[in-house]
């Protein structure tokens, strides 16, 4: 099966969201032919290089969102009239909220950008922003946008040209071939596979571990003008409706991703959800020791920003060693914000001045800040292992990450009851309300109280882990939704039946003619050439009771792509530039 992948700011590069468990799904799968199709969002994203890509990745597309994409295109008077009214149904679409009449201008843009090219000058010309204008001040607009300005509107129309860019790939003409278009994310990662959709009937699936909505919604708005954020915000909602009534499938990551793709529109029978896969491997170790730490230690891990709300965690733990004196808290950084870790830092000092035991003894804080990779915790797993209790006081959080991997260390939990956390933890540790340090400090006391209870709930929790949030069952989901994909019949005239031909009719890969199968044309002198390649080749198939005649099979005659991986004898490598 062929699959291709669409990707937004992650896999194939070596930094960005979705690179880790887009790579475990394609080496999860290595009996299927994966094309990849990445949109990459800064020059310093594609100067790191890519992850080193297995063998049966026969295809790597990249565009950037982040540099100009001037064709040199301009359109005739006729091209300018029909940019113009796709252009003016889009924006009505997203400044009324129409969703057919934004499907429409969607689509006629596409197929615009399919035929004559140059979109990008189009997108950035008056006749854009004056469209852009009019839907703003038409009956029926939003408030938000009804007083934007003529600066609001230059830099929308400058974010709509980027977030519009990939209409004018053309990589919806490559996804024809394909089997199943998988995009690792909503929103603009997702708009090939949507065209692919619409223009071929290639069937669309759509997984969100981070809803692109969501996302959205929480982005620092400094320096954002509040109309240029609240047209940004239309265009998101109807993109994510129009991509979420389309895809054939939708797999959100979590309950409460669901919850947001439904709300958006998503029909309840075309969602299935996949919780992310992890590597159990690395936790191993922590997960089936004896020991379970220092009993009086509780312990944080992830990436310091005022997201995870670490203020309300140093107040809650102010009262924990009012009833324990003795309790140590550790703070592990994967990542930080500077202003806010400096004001962590100090709000530490504040509660817990140095204490000493004696006169003579070295004070220590009962707080620390540390970086995993240290002395002290050279792995994730080293730092979860170094105490009873792993604390999570987050009150903004999609799947928690840091959660799972807690679990999978066989640690108690106490956790804000926020995103999906319920979801993940099921019962195996304790939920309090978030921004309420009061109730934290109680779980966390109740749980640094009684090692027994502590001891029973971790062992649970990793049991829990164990057997949702595997890289083996997150494999398994996706081969049988797949499977279960290109099982309901071709989407498209002409595709035939799925597996009806053997593996061996298809050769993945350019191939070269062979001089033996050359034979001259009807007509043709003794110093006629080669025929020429026309693709992968595939041996033609005799009539019944006629001798075979030598020669390369044309196009039109090559079998439908199925399973890769085969060759029959004689079969040459596949050239450098198949990959």
């Amino acid at each position: 099966m062929r699959i291709g992948l669409l990707t937004e700011g992650g896999y194939p590069y070596a930094t960005g969201e979705a690179r880790i468990w887009c790579d475990r799904l394609v080496r999860g799968l290595p009996q299927h032919e994966f094309e990849l199709y990445a949109l990459s969002r800064s020059a310093e994203q594609e100067e790191r290089g890519r992850v080193v890509l297995p063998e049966h990745v026969t295809r790597v597309s990249t565009a950037p969102l982040w540099a100009p994409a001037d064709d040199g295109r301009s359109y005739s008077r006729r091209e300018r009239r029909r940019f113009a009214d796709c252009f003016k149904e889009l924006v009505r679409g997203i400044c009324v909220g129409e969703p057919a009449v934004f499907a429409a201008g969607l689509y006629g843009l596409a197929e615009l950008a399919r035929e004559q090219g140059g979109l990008y000058a189009a997108l950035r010309s008056e006749t854009a922003v004056r469209a852009v204008e009019a839907a703003c001040r038409a009956s029926g607009a939003r408030r938000s946008v009804q007083r934007a300005q003529v600066a609001d509107l230059l830099e929308f129309v400058d974010a709509l040209e980027r977030l519009l860019r990939p209409l004018s790939l053309d990589w919806y003409e490559d996804l024809r071939e394909v089997d199943v278009c998988h995009a690792a994310a909503g929103g603009v990662a997702a708009l090939p596979g949507l065209l692919a959709k619409r223009f071929f009937g290639v069937p669309l699936l759509v997984t969100e571990y981070g809803v692109q909505l969501r996302a959205h919604y929480l982005e620092d708005a400094e320096g954002t003008r509040p109309a240029v954020r609240a047209l940004l915000a239309a265009f998101h909602v109807r993109l994510a409706a129009e991509i979420y009534a389309r895809a054939d499938l939708l797999t959100p990551g979590n309950a409460h991703a669901r919850r947001w793709q439904e709300r958006c529109g998503a029909q309840r029978e075309r969602v299935r959800t996949v919780y992310p896969g992890m590597e159990a491997d690395r936790f191993a170790t922590v997960g089936e020791a004896p020991d379970r730490g220092d009993p009086d230690t509780l312990v944080w891990v992830g990436r310091v920003e005022p997201a995870k709300d670490l203020i309300a965690l140093l107040h809650a733990f102010a009262e924990v060693r009012k009833a324990a004196p003795g309790t140590r808290l550790r703070l592990f950084a994967t990542a930080a914000v500077p202003g806010y870790l400096a004001d962590c830092r100090s709000l530490a000092a504040q509660l817990f001045p140095d204490e000493a035991a004696d006169a003579v003894t070295v004070g220590e804080n009962p707080v620390t800040f540390e970086e995993i990779g240290g002395p002290e915790a050279p792995s994730s797993a080293d730092a979860y292992g170094s105490g009873r209790v792993v604390v999570l006081s987050s009150v903004i959080e999609g799947f928690p990450i840091t959660l799972a991997e807690a679990m999978f260390c066989g640690r108690a939990t106490v956790s804000t009851d926020v995103g999906a956390v319920c979801e993940v933890i099921g019962g195996t540790g304790l939920v309090v309300p978030p921004r309420n340090p009061r109730a934290l400090a109680d779980a966390c006391l109740a749980l640094l109280g009684d090692p027994e209870r502590a001891g029973r709930l971790g062992a649970a929790a990793r049991a829990r882990a164990l057997e949702l949030f595997t890289v083996e069952q997150n494999v398994a989901a996706f081969r049988e939704i797949y499977l279960q994909l290109l099982a309901r019949g071709p989407g498209r005239a002409g595709a035939g039946v799925p597996f009806a031909q053997p593996p061996e009719a298809r050769i993945p890969g350019h191939w070269t003619t062979p001089t033996w199968a050359s034979t001259p044309s009807a007509g043709a002198g003794p110093d006629a050439g080669p025929a020429t390649d026309a693709g992968p080749a595939a041996l033609p198939v005799p009539a019944a009771g006629a001798a075979a005649a030598p020669g390369p099979a044309s196009a039109a005659d090559a079998a439908p792509d199925v399973y890769p991986g085969a060759s029959g004898p004689g079969a040459a490598a596949p050239s450098e530039a198949a990959v």
